[in-house]
C-alpha cells in the first residue's frame, strides 16, 4: 500500500492560516513527527507530504500546506506555493483555531466551493475557545461538515478520520478503472510495450505497469510483447484478442499489425479517460488541422525526467506536427507542477498521460485551458491524430469519438 503511486490516491489537502495547528493535526494523524511543529508563525514552508493508507478509503497522500495569510515577499511565495497544491486536492481540509474565523476562511471556503472540490473545516483548539454558533450555522446552511478538535490531543485521530471518510462523496471512495470496463474476464488484451531508451532499466513505465494490473484485478488475460513480437504472437492465439492497447511512440506500427475488427487504443488514450476528459482531449486534437506555421504549442509533462535523444514529447511530437503543418512551430515545454497563469500566446495545448497526476490535478488543468479559450489534449491523441489513425484508436471510447466528429464542422 505504501508503494502505491502518488497519482492513485486521495489528495487530502490542510489549509489555513499561520499556526492553528495545520501541521499538529497531520502529526496526529499519521503519529509521526512528519511535519516540524513550532510556535513561530510560518514554521512550514514548502508543502510537506505524507502517503498513508485509510481504511475503507484506502491509499491517500496528507499535504500541509504553508499559512494562506504567509507575510512579506518570501511568504508571497509561500502562498503562491499553497494555492498550487489547491488544484490537485480531491478532499480540502480547512483548518482554524476554535475562536477565530474571517476573510481568510471565508476566502478558502468559496474558493474550493467554486472548484467543486469536497470541504472539511476542523476548529482546532477546542480545548482553548468555541467556534462561534454562527459560523457553525452558517456551514451547516451550506452543507459544509465541521468537527471541533483539539490536535494536540491523542484522541483526536479517531474523531477526525470518521468525520474525513463521511466528507468524501462515493465516487471518491471507489477506484476508477483504467481498462477494466472494456473488456470481460477471460478476455485476452494484447499490450504492445516498446523496450527502447524511455523504458526503465529492469523494469516497464507507469502506465503500462498500472495497466496490466487492471486487467488482472477484472480477472482478464494480458499479453505482453514488444512490437516486434505482436505478429507472430497473434498467430498464435485461437482467437483475436479483444483489445490491443499499444505505447503510442509504435502507434503506427501496431495499428498496421492489429486486424480490423481487433479493437486498438493507446495507453495515454487510456489514462487520458482516466485522468481527464477525453470528450475534451478528442475535440482539442481537431485543432491540429487549423495549426500554421509559427503557432506556439504548450507541452505538458506531469512528471519530470531527464530527456533522451528522441525523446516523445520533445523531439517525436514536435517532429510529427512539424511534418503536418509543413512549417516550424514554437513548443514550449513545462514538466511537474508548473503551468502557465497566462495561457493566451498558446493556439493549442498538449498533455502527457498524466501517469503521475491524480485526476483533479488533470481536470484543474483542463478547466484553467477552458477558462481562457485554449483547446488542449493529449499525447496519446495528438500523436493518432498525426499519423492519421485517431478514429480508429477512438474506437472503444464511442462517446469521444462522437465529440472528435462533431468537431470537425468547428474548426
Amino acid at each position: 500500500m505504501q508503494n502505491t503511486p502518488k497519482g492513485l490516491r486521495l489528495h487530502i489537502g490542510l489549509f489555513g492560516r499561520r499556526n492553528v495547528g495545520k501541521s499538529s493535526l497531520l502529526n496526529a494523524i499519521t503519529r509521526q513527527q512528519t511535519s516540524i511543529v513550532s510556535e513561530d508563525a510560518g514554521t512550514t514552508t514548502d508543502p510537506v507530504e505524507k502517503p498513508m493508507e485509510m481504511l475503507p478509503i484506502g491509499p491517500v497522500l496528507f499535504i500541509d500546506t504553508a499559512g494562506i495569510d504567509d507575510i512579506g515577499a518570501l511568504g508571497a511565495k509561500r502562498v503562491e506555493k499553497t494555492r498550487r497544491v489547491f488544484d490537485r486536492t480531491d478532499l480540502a481540509v480547512i483548518v482554524a483555531c476554535a475562536g477565530e474565523w474571517g476573510d481568510f476562511e471565508d476566502a478558502l471556503v468559496a474558493d474550493f466551493e467554486h472548484r467543486k472540490t469536497p470541504l472539511l473545516v476542523v476548529f482546532n483548539k477546542s480545548d482553548l475557545a468555541r467556534p462561534r454558533d454562527a459560523i457553525k450555522a452558517g456551514l451547516d446552511s451550506r452543507k459544509i461538515p465541521h468537527i471541533e478538535l483539539s490536535a494536540l490531543s491523542p484522541d483526536c485521530r479517531h474523531p477526525f478520520r470518521d468525520r474525513l471518510i463521511q466528507s468524501l462523496p462515493e465516487e471518491y471512495v471507489q477506484s476508477p478503472t483504467i481498462v477494466g470496463d472494456l473488456i470481460r474476464p477471460g478476455d485476452v488484451v494484447m499490450l504492445v510495450v516498446p523496450i527502447d531508451l524511455e523504458a526503465p532499466k529492469g523494469r516497464l513505465i507507469l502506465p503500462q505497469v498500472q495497466t496490466l494490473r487492471d486487467l488482472l484485478d477484472h480477472d482478464a488475460c494480458g499479453l505482453v510483447v514488444k512490437e516486434r513480437e505482436m505478429r507472430e504472437a497473434l498467430g498464435r492465439l485461437r482467437e483475436p484478442p479483444a483489445l490491443v492497447v499499444t505505447d503510442s511512440q509504435a502507434f503506427l506500427k501496431v495499428a498496421a499489425d492489429t486486424p480490423d475488427g481487433v479493437r486498438l487504443t493507446s495507453f495515454s488514450i487510456l489514462f487520458a479517460r482516466m485522468k481527464g476528459d477525453l470528450n475534451t482531449f478528442a475535440r482539442g486534437a481537431r485543432v491540429i488541422d487549423a495549426l500554421r506555421p509559427g503557432d506556439r504549442i504548450l507541452m505538458a509533462e506531469a512528471c519530470t525526467h531527464h530527456q533522451i535523444g528522441d525523446d516523445i514529447g520533445r523531439v517525436k511530437i514536435p517532429r510529427w506536427l512539424t511534418q503536418v503543418v509543413g512549417g516550424k512551430l514554437h513548443f514550449e515545454h513545462i514538466q511537474g507542477c508548473d503551468f502557465p497563469e497566462d495561457l493566451s500566446p498558446y493556439k493549442l495545448a498538449i498533455h502527457c498521460g498524466s501517469c503521475t497526476f491524480n485526476r483533479r490535478n488533470l481536470l484543474s488543468r483542463i478547466e484553467k485551458c477552458n477558462a481562457a479559450g485554449l483547446p488542449i489534449t493529449n499525447y496519446g491523441i495528438a500523436i493518432a491524430k498525426t499519423l492519421g489513425i485517431l478514429e480508429r484508436a477512438l474506437g472503444p471510447f464511442p462517446g469521444a469519438l462522437d465529440a472528435y466528429r462533431a468537431q470537425a464542422a468547428r474548426v
